[in-house]
């Protein structure tokens, strides 16, 4: 995973590259998902030949090739998901891409609430939390699945709906970037108050 976030300053905005922030764990289950769905595909393709005129195994046909087409897309996606934040002094925007997709989201500052940075989710303890016969590892799936699925690390209000952003960001990250952002942005960035317990903890360490 490339930890590194970039940050490119210009004359009318600032924007901040997070760069690859997938975990590895994370990557190795889309490889995972991605041979499971191409061996199930390739299991249908062997049992369609040879061609028949039956409708059956034209569908099957059919149907290992649609298989094959959505492991491939989905895959690329996601192992190639970035998100990229661009300051102006109007607008904060947010853009996630992969090779396939492109989604940019625009926000007016005026409208932003104070910035918060959430972790990791809560979650309820697993009963197997802290036994030492988890042999099944539910405890640590539970972790990894809440981490697939997580939208981000760092949050903000707009228009009353909450907007995450910052997937697989930490608080030494995140600290980072909210000192770039409140350079360009000064005292019009509005911060949460626990930005100011994370600072204080951390001069603590």
């Amino acid at each position: 995973m490339r930890a590194d976030i970039t940050y490119h300053w210009a004359k009318d905005h600032l924007r901040i590259d997070l760069g690859d922030r997938t975990d590895t764990r994370i990557k190795i289950f889309y490889w995972i998902e991605l041979f499971f769905t191409v061996a199930l595909a390739t299991v249908f393709m062997a049992q369609a030949f040879p061609l028949k005129q039956q409708w059956i195994h034209w569908f099957t046909v059919t149907g290992a090739g649609v298989l094959y087409i959505l492991a491939a897309v989905r895959f690329l996606s996601r192992i190639s998901q970035r998100e990229q934040l661009i300051l102006t002094p109007h607008h904060f925007t947010i853009v996630r891409r992969s090779l396939i997709t492109r989604d940019v989201q625009h926000y007016q500052w005026r409208y932003m609430g104070p910035l918060h940075y959430l972790g990791k989710d809560q979650k309820t303890d697993h009963p197997l939390k802290g036994i030492s016969f988890d042999y099944f590892g539910f405890e640590t799936n539970e972790h990894f699945i809440q981490n697939l699925h997580r939208d981000g690390s760092m949050y903000f209000h707009y228009h009353n709906c909450p907007v995450r952003f910052g997937r697989f960001v930490y608080s030494w990250h995140a600290e980072e970037i909210v000192s770039m952002m409140k350079l360009y942005m000064g005292n019009e960035l509005q911060l949460g108050a626990e930005w100011k317990r994370m600072v204080q903890e951390q001069e603590w360490d």
